[in-house]
């Protein structure tokens, strides 16, 4: 294989792995937050954001991800 070949694999593997962490965060996240909801529909309103709040801060890790993939692609 060339080595641009094996950079670019490199590179496809480590935002693989990368961005499982955020795609299980923000399953886990929705998934607390329906049930929260189906136990107590009262609180709908400070679940739901408290849930994009913490949402929003998963996912900046993916885009921290991407970030570097992309520098890595262009750079090394």
């Amino acid at each position: 294989m060339d080595a641009e070949v094996m950079k670019m694999l490199a590179i496809g593997v480590a935002v693989g792995l990368g961005m499982l962490g955020p795609a299980l965060a923000l399953g886990l996240i929705g998934f607390a937050a329906l049930q929260g909801v189906a136990r107590n529909p009262e609180a709908r309103g400070p679940i739901f954001t408290n849930m994009i709040l913490i949402a929003g801060l998963a996912e900046a890790i993916g885009i921290y991800v991407l970030i570097v993939a992309i520098i890595l692609a262009m750079i090394v």
